[in-house]
């Protein structure tokens, strides 16, 4: 992972409030509205918040684990450099293809129809137009990281404060309601799958990997990506604990369960016409806030790879002057682009997208817990300023959860869980395809 020293390179410019904010924005979003109801439908009611707060609990201790590698060796490749010095450069190549071809891109395309949809419930448009209306969202928000650097963070961060006052008025709407009359019964009589439960929580909680993207940016020493991780992630917790309490009081489970907008649903009761208003605008913020966070990420991840990629070198700049890696910013919003034309024409919605994204992000958490052993055996103690607590149990119980995770996408969700392994599966063929003769002569 050496580089050239006269190579322009991220510098240190964050300071830890904004970067929390920043961090807090690659987990949070709306999308949580989405998964309550999933979740309320496949648990015992007595378990609908407990597996709020444990999903929370289980995240830090895989957070905890990416904490001792991002301390040790800040990069801007996050965890792409943790896997790239773990396993060697073809799994860094083929995790850099999948967050670009699958995670990343297709999370932006997938946020960028979501605020189309929003958008034409109080303007009408047609498909046509909701896709341009989608594709200028990405343009205008790629167009701001490459400007400057302090530009796109400083922007991510205001939609993150917004959207998080934005929950919080969902909270207040739903314990200042009256309590909903509880249907047991009709809950109890759908059939419920833990495992599917499990994947919509952490999914709700999924991004805080990405996190390390932000260590070789962060002003705070080599100890402040632990304060940044753990800080975002207990606000987490606390911010969607709270809610799904609130919309489970507001609506009562059963309702919950069946509803295909909780968090409107209350806002509408406590607030009247201007609650759904108040969703729409939270939904839109938050939908800002996760493109600008994926672009961010999937930027600095794709320039990483660049740099070792003979293949991509012609993306590999980062420009000194606007402190932002310009042409990979362009290459993942030109793609996410193209995702979005797609989507348009093929119609995908959340639940395939879900199916498409989870068994490739558990793939790479899997191996990642794997890279955290793996380099705390190769390097002595004085390389890790932060570790882990009970090593390695931290890591090797979440690899677990990983890999019981994974087998779940792959038994319990659609077609598409397959169709995202396969996309994943090709990169391993252009990551040959795209290797020097000589190196793969040798290889």
């Amino acid at each position: 992972m050496a580089t050239d020293p006269d190579t322009p390179a991220p510098r240190p410019h964050l300071p830890v409030v904004a970067a929390t904010l920043v961090a807090l924005g690659m987990v949070m979003s709306t999308d949580s509205l989405k998964t309550a109801p999933t979740v309320a439908l496949n648990v015992a009611p007595e378990q609908f918040l407990w597996l709020w707060v444990g999903g929370g609990l289980i995240t830090l201790v895989g957070a905890l684990s990416y904490v001792e590698m991002a301390c040790a060796f800040p990069d801007a490749g996050g965890e792409y450099s943790f896997l790239t010095r773990a396993w060697g450069p073809r799994m860094g190549a083929l995790y850099a293809w999948s967050r670009f071809a699958v995670m990343h891109t297709g999370w932006i395309a997938l946020m960028a129809h979501l605020l189309a949809d929003y958008a034409s419930a109080l303007v009408p448009m047609g498909a046509a137009v909701r896709t341009l209306f989608a594709l200028g969202i990405v343009a205008t928000l790629a167009l701001i990281n490459c400007i400057h650097v302090r530009l796109g963070f400083l922007t991510q961060a205001l939609l993150v404060a917004l959207v998080a006052l934005g929950f919080t008025a969902v909270t207040v709407a739903g314990f200042a309601v009256s309590p909903a009359a509880s249907a047991a019964p009709a809950l109890v009589a759908e059939p419920r799958h833990l495992g599917v439960a499990l994947i919509y929580v952490f999914l709700a909680y999924g991004g805080w990997s990405d996190m390390a993207t932000l260590s070789a940016e962060l002003k705070a020493g080599p100890r402040g990506m632990a304060v940044v991780t753990i800080g975002a992630i207990v606000l987490l917790v606390a911010i969607y604990v709270a809610l799904n309490a609130a919309m489970a009081h507001g609506l009562g489970l059963a309702a919950l369960a069946h509803s295909t907008a909780p968090g409107a649903e209350v806002a509408r009761a406590a607030f009247g016409p201007a609650g759904a208003v108040l969703v729409v605008t939270v939904v839109t913020v938050s939908a800002l806030a996760s493109i600008n966070s994926t672009l961010i990420v999937g930027a600095r991840v794709t320039w990483a790879a660049s740099r070792n990629i003979p293949a991509l070198r012609r993306i590999a700049g980062w420009h000194a002057g606007r402190g932002t890696p310009i042409a990979a910013v362009l290459a993942v919003g030109g793609f996410s682009g193209l995702l979005v034309v797609l989507a348009g024409l093929a119609g995908n919605g959340f639940g395939a997208m879900v199916d498409y994204m989870t068994p490739v992000y558990w793939v790479f958490i899997a191996l990642g817990m794997g890279a955290a052993i793996r380099l705390r055996r190769g390097h002595d103690a004085a390389t890790f300023p932060v570790r882990t607590p009970l090593f390695p149990l931290f890591p090797l119980s979440f690899a677990g959860l990983a890999v019981v995770m994974l087998w779940s996408s792959l038994t319990e969700l659609g077609p598409g869980a397959l169709v995202g392994a396969g996309v994943m599966a090709a990169g391993v063929v252009l990551e040959r395809l795209g290797r020097p003769r000589a190196q793969t002569a040798a290889a």
